[in-house]
């Protein structure tokens, strides 16, 4: 009797560790107040085990993979391209393939997804509710691909 509640236990234990979220190393911020983003309100299919890797690093894992690049770049076009030019040089948004960043941050991987997902100033509306996390961090990649600004001021390369 008292090995089936031990083992009980133990599954029930497993059970909600199994569900629970993965305890991140990196908080992210809204880029204009600084508050805690929250996660909760992300579009579904974007906790993968790549954007659980960035959420302990800060890093995104698909930067130089080509096919996170031409899926991002295919995201991109679909979603970002209207306001910051097919080939991100900026139109009614700021260019985002050289080394100026309107917000400072976005220099980092983290700044980046931060901006992306909580949106700034202007017509930049929060992307949640366009992309899931998993498709940020591949605009991200096709982003840094793209980049041709001097790589001393790419914090991502570093």
């Amino acid at each position: 009797m008292r090995l089936n509640n031990y083992l009980s236990a133990a599954v029930a234990a497993l059970a909600v560790a199994a569900v629970a979220p993965v305890q991140a190393d990196i908080t992210l911020r809204h880029a204009l107040t600084g508050e805690t983003l929250d996660l909760s309100f992300a579009k579904k299919g974007g906790n993968t085990e790549q954007f659980k890797q960035f959420m302990q690093t800060g890093k995104n894992p698909y930067n130089g993979n080509e096919a996170a690049v031409k899926k991002g770049e295919s995201l991109y076009m679909t979603g970002c391209s209207g306001c910051h030019g097919h080939e991100a040089e900026g139109k009614l948004g700021p260019g985002l393939a050289d080394d100026y960043w309107t917000y400072p941050r976005n220099a980092t991987d983290q700044g980046l997804f931060e901006l992306l997902f909580g949106g700034a100033n202007g017509m930049m509306g929060p992307q949640y509710v366009n992309f899931s996390t998993d498709d940020m961090l591949h605009i991200m990649a096709f982003i840094r691909h793209i980049y041709k600004g001097d790589p001393k001021k790419a914090d991502w390369l570093k």
